[in-house]
C-alpha cells in the first residue's frame, strides 16, 4: 500500500520553498524539500533528499501565472519521488486579515478573500495567489488547504492591535496583525517541548532572517508583536525600513514629489541594511565588511531589536526567556552578542562559547533571563495544518 504525500509551498517575496511530506499515521514526516529563487537567472531548483543534493536548471519562462514553472519543478520532483501519490498541497498565505482565524481548505469563496487582501501584503500574497492557481490548473484533484501568518496573533487584545487613529478605520481593519506566526507557532512548540517550565512563563522571540520580527508570549500565546499592519513594520531588515515616522512618508509624498509607488518600492526594497550600509542587504556580507557603513547597519540592526525586546517585556510585565530563530538568529552569535549585550541591564547575559557555538542554551549560568537558539520550521506547521484539513475533507465525502 502506498503512502500519501503532500507538498508545502512557502512563498517569500522573491523565493519559493517547497516541501514534500509523507502522511505516516496522521503525521507529516519530511522526505524532501526545494526551494527556487526568482532573482537568480537562469533558475534552477535547488532540491534535496536527505544528503543527497541535486542543482538542477529549469528551462521554463517565467510566466505571471507561473504554470511552465510549476509544471516543470514538479516533474523534477517526481523523477525522484513517487509523486502520483500526492494528496494535498498546503499552502503558506502571509495575510488572513479578521476573516482566517486557523487553517482552511482552499475553495472558491477562500481563494478570493485571500486575493482580496493582496493589498495588505503586496510582496508576498500575489505569489500564493499565483501557485494556488497553478496548482489547480495542474492537479485540479488535489486538496489544497491554506495556513496564514496572521491567525497565529489572533489571540492578542484589541488594545494591543489598535493604532491611534479614528475608531472607524479599526473597524475597516486598519489595524496591527503582525505576521511570522507560523515560525512562531513551531518555536514555541518547540519550547514547550524541550523546556516546558519555560514555555509556560513570559517569553521574547526574535524571528531573525531577511524579514525579521519579534513576538511577546505568555501561556504560548502571542500578546504582543513587532510587526504591525504591515511586513514594513517593527525593526528594520535586510531591505525593509521597520518602524517609521508617518511623516516621512508624507514628506516623501508632498515635498519630494515621489509617487506612491516609489515610496513602496524605497520602503520594502532600498532600506534596511540594504539602505543604512549602502553595501548590502545581507549581514554575512555586512559583518566581513570593513567599511564604517556596514558596522553602522549592523549596529542599528541590533540597537532596534534589544529595544523591541524591552518594549515586548513591558507588555508582558517581565521577561523570563529570550529566543533566537530564523537564519540570522540560528547562526550568528556575533548579532545575537551585539543585541544582548544591550539587555545587560534586564539580567540578560550570554555564555560566550555557547554562544559562538550556536549551542540550543546560550545564557549563562548566572543570567536572570534564559537565552535559547531554536530552529524554525515554518514547512512543518503548513504540513501539519494540510494533514488536518485534509482529513476533515476526507470526513465530509
Amino acid at each position: 500500500m502506498s503512502t500519501p504525500l503532500l507538498l508545502t509551498f512557502n512563498p517569500g517575496s522573491s523565493t519559493v520553498k517547497i516541501g514534500l511530506f509523507s502522511v505516516v499515521a496522521g503525521t507529516a514526516v519530511r522526505i524532501g524539500q526545494g526551494m527556487i529563487d526568482f532573482r537568480r537567472q537562469p533558475l534552477r531548483l535547488h532540491l534535496s533528499n536527505g544528503d543527497k543534493k541535486i542543482d538542477v536548471p529549469l528551462h521554463a519562462p517565467v510566466t505571471e501565472d507561473l504554470h511552465e514553472v510549476l509544471d516543470e519543478t514538479l516533474g523534477w520532483f517526481a523523477a525522484h519521488f513517487p509523486l502520483d501519490d500526492l494528496v494535498s498541497v498546503g499552502h503558506r498565505v502571509v495575510h488572513g486579515g479578521d476573516r482566517f482565524a486557523g487553517p482552511v481548505a482552499i475553495d472558491d469563496d477562500t481563494l478570493a478573500a485571500i486575493e482580496e487582501l493582496v493589498p495588505l501584503a503586496p510582496l508576498h500574497q500575489p505569489q500564493s495567489v499565483r501557485l494556488i492557481r497553478a496548482i489547480r490548473h495542474l492537479r485540479p484533484h488535489l486538496v489544497q488547504s491554506a495556513s496564514f501568518d496572521t491567525a497565529f496573533h489572533r489571540t492578542q487584545t484589541d488594545l494591543v492591535r489598535r493604532f491611534a487613529i479614528p475608531r472607524a478605520l479599526f473597524d475597516k481593519g486598519v489595524k496591527r496583525y503582525g505576521f511570522h506566526g507560523l515560525s512562531y507557532q513551531f518555536v514555541i512548540g518547540q519550547l514547550g517541548r524541550q523546556f516546558p517550565h519555560l514555555a509556560r512563563g513570559k517569553v521574547v522571540a526574535a524571528h531573525l532572517g531577511s524579514g525579521a520580527s519579534l513576538c511577546a508570549f505568555a501561556d504560548g500565546k502571542s500578546c504582543d508583536t513587532s510587526m504591525g499592519f504591515s511586513t514594513l513594520d517593527g525593526i528594520p531588515m535586510a531591505t525593509r525600513c521597520g518602524a517609521l515616522d508617518a511623516g516621512v512618508v508624507l514628506h516623501l509624498l508632498e515635498q519630494e514629489g515621489l509617487s506612491a509607488k516609489e515610496v513602496e518600492e524605497i520602503l520594502y526594497a532600498k532600506s534596511g541594511l540594504l539602505g543604512v550600509s549602502g553595501i548590502s542587504a545581507d549581514s554575512r556580507e555586512l559583518l566581513a565588511s570593513p567599511r564604517p557603513e556596514a558596522r553602522e547597519a549592523l549596529e542599528l540592526f541590533a540597537f532596534r531589536i534589544a529595544g523591541e525586546v524591552a518594549r515586548l517585556a513591558t507588555t508582558l510585565g517581565g521577561l523570563n526567556t529570550l529566543v533566537f530563530t530564523a537564519g540570522i538568529g540560528e547562526h550568528q552569535p556575533e548579532t545575537r552578542h551585539a543585541v544582548c549585550e544591550r539587555l545587560a541591564w534586564l539580567g540578560v547575559e550570554l555564555d560566550a562559547p555557547a554562544n559562538q557555538d550556536n549551542a540550543r542554551v546560550i545564557s549563562s549560568a548566572a543570567s536572570r533571563v534564559s537565552v535559547l537558539v531554536l530552529p524554525t520550521d515554518e514547512e512543518q506547521i503548513i504540513a501539519d495544518e494540510a494533514v488536518g484539513v485534509l482529513h476533515q475533507e476526507e470526513a465530509r465525502t
